[in-house]
């Protein structure tokens, strides 16, 4: 174990089904309790669905794993009510550095824009991620957590999926009408259902070293191609939690993942890259290979796929967990509206067309990444070193230099879910886009834009002075708010440029709707508002449709469309 973390024991409870000798049925079964398993099941339990979780292990991830978490990651799980532990325990940075031998010849900032809540990226050790989540998922009296049961068979059906459990005490059977996977990049259900997983997988093998020492260095990504201390080959430094560095090295195809783990083998590389005079401990060392690959279809019937079990890409980029939880942001919504009868199953499938061309971009950008770091060929290394050579004196070089692209969300302007512009608008924030965040005021103080926004959709409204509304916007606004039977609800908020005394002395006329105070203008530069200009956002807070006026006719057709009911 860990000299750094004390590993949690989660204690297994006998099922009930074995206690009273009967089949049980949940409306979701998850299948997995790692970052994406416990993401989806705790989203889905915030909105109030039951959903039972099982994994065949007690405890959490073995050694740092994941590392990286993006900052439309962090905003996810701020939703889930875990961002502020891990902004707090994290390691957060935006800078990263590429080395070409000892010079440095390029660099980045993930966030060149000022006032955002979150930063570009943090660094923590997995193992913290899910022992948070875990906290949180035992906060829902909804969610049921399993450990030590182990999925043995999966038989899917047109009305529900049987599955066969093994457990400590025996064996025993339930049924669900949807059942996620989230069960990692070997995925036993997707081996029982005889699904195919297509992608690429390459020939190269690292070290990834976990060392506990007090380190001056920076909190900055660092990354080398040809160091002196390890010639011909690639290292990535970074600075985890608890005075922890993430050292991964390149070893070649030919190394022996066994030898090479042996710590009289892992120490003498560490040496020769932080000095002889620099103390530390190795605390965790893995050899590992990776692939580029993902399912053709993310989902089959009642089954959906979710994280590494449905797609596998390269660690360079931070692209893994990032993706995966980003996957269940987009299904958990769209699986709650089909249980609840508010949109048609096939509102589902939009769900392998959003994540699928999200997973082909990661892929895409891991792959070119790997194509780079580990060139094939003799011709292909000279022109990966030519290009580091020239990069620390010539911008155009800089842009072909690719150490790892890292995780962005994106941009889905393709769905089907959009409803296509009729207004011109200046900027990013097109049908499509992840919503970008802003400092707000509330009447509680100051906040952030996307922390305002959490469930359901919303519809954005802005305008320059309260004060100028009229009862027909008012009543508008109000009619859109208003819950009616059968269908899903949208919350409307105002968004206003006065200042926060002009907005309280107006509050009667916006009694009943929600107001947020543009502290700095950001929503106003970034969604390019002017007054009456209106944003839908879906449930994970993607821009679904926008307009210049408010026309309530719009906004309903719009939201109809949202729901997969073309």
């Amino acid at each position: 174990m860990l000299s750094t973390f004390e590993y949690p024991q989660f204690e297994y409870v006998r099922p009930p089904e074995l206690e009273q000798g009967r089949d049980g049925h949940y409306p979701v079964v998850v299948v997995g309790a790692g970052p994406v398993g416990l993401c989806m099941a705790i989203d889905l339990a915030q909105q109030g669905q039951r959903v039972l979780l099982i994994d065949n292990d007690d405890t959490v991830s073995i050694g740092s794993r994941g590392v990286c978490y993006a900052k439309r990651t962090l905003e996810v799980l701020d939703r889930l009510g875990c961002g502020d532990e891990m902004v707090a325990k994290g390691v957060s940075w935006n800078v990263g550095r590429t080395f070409f031998r000892e010079e440095e010849v390029f660099n980045f900032h993930l966030s060149p824009e000022p006032d955002h809540q979150r930063p570009g990226m943090i660094n923590l050790q997995q193992y913290y991620l899910e022992d948070y989540l875990v906290r949180r998922a035992r906060q829902l009296p909804n969610l049921e957590l399993r450990f030590k049961n182990n999925v043995i068979a999966v038989t899917p059906g047109e009305r529900q999926v049987t599955l066969r459990v093994e457990t400590p005490d025996g064996a025993y059977t339930l049924s669900t009408d949807w059942l996620v996977v989230a069960d990692g990049a070997r995925s036993p259900v997707r081996t029982m259902l005889g699904l195919d997983i297509e992608g690429r997988i390459f020939m190269d093998r690292f070290l990834i070293a976990d060392v506990v020492m007090k380190a001056d260095y920076p909190a900055e990504r660092w990354f080398w191609f040809d160091p002196p201390f390890h010639p011909n080959q690639s290292v990535l430094l970074h600075r985890q939690a608890d005075n922890v560095w993430r050292i991964d090295f390149q070893l070649g195809w030919d190394a022996d993942p066994v030898e090479e783990k042996k710590p009289e083998n892992v120490i003498p590389r560490i040496r020769a890259m932080l000095g002889e005079g620099r103390e530390f401990e190795l605390e965790w060392v893995s050899v590992y290979t990776f692939q580029c690959r993902r399912m053709n279809d993310l989902r089959h019937g009642r089954v959906l796929f979710v994280g590494d079990a449905a797609h596998q890409v390269s660690p360079f980029g931070a692209r893994g967990a990032n993706s995966g939880i980003q996957d269940t942001d987009n299904l958990a919504w769209k699986l709650k509206l089909v249980i609840d009868g508010h949109a048609p199953a096939t509102l589902l499938d939009t769900y392998t067309e959003e994540r699928g061309f999200a997973a082909d971009e990661n892929i895409m950008n891991s792959t070119r990444s790997t194509d780079f770091i580990t060139p094939k060929s003799r011709t292909s290394r000279h022109f990966r070193n030519a290009v580091l050579g020239l990069a620390q004196h010539y911008p155009f070089a800089r842009a072909l230099v690719n150490s790892g692209r890292l995780s962005v969300p994106s941009y889905l302007t393709e769905s089907r879910l959009n409803t296509p512009d009729e207004d011109a608008f200046a900027g990013v924030m097109v049908p499509g886009a992840p919503a970008d965040d802003a400092p707000v005021q509330t009447s509680a103080g100051p906040s952030w834009l996307l922390r305002a926004l959490q469930q359901g959709f919303h519809l954005l409204y802005y305008v320059d002075d309260v004060a100028d509304m009229t009862q027909q916007q008012l009543g508008a606004l109000r009619a859109l708010g208003e819950p009616r039977e059968g269908a899903v609800a949208i919350e409307p908020i105002v968004i206003t440029g006065q200042g926060v005394e002009a907005s309280v002395a107006n509050s009667a006329a916006l009694a009943g709707l929600r107001t947020l105070i543009d502290a700095k203008g950001r929503i106003r530069e970034r969604y390019d508002l002017q007054s009456g200009s209106c944003y839908l956002l879906r449930p994970d807070q993607h821009v679904a449709a926008r307009w210049r006026t408010l026309d309530a006719q719009r906004v309903r057709a719009a939201l109809a469309r949202a729901l997969g009911q073309f």
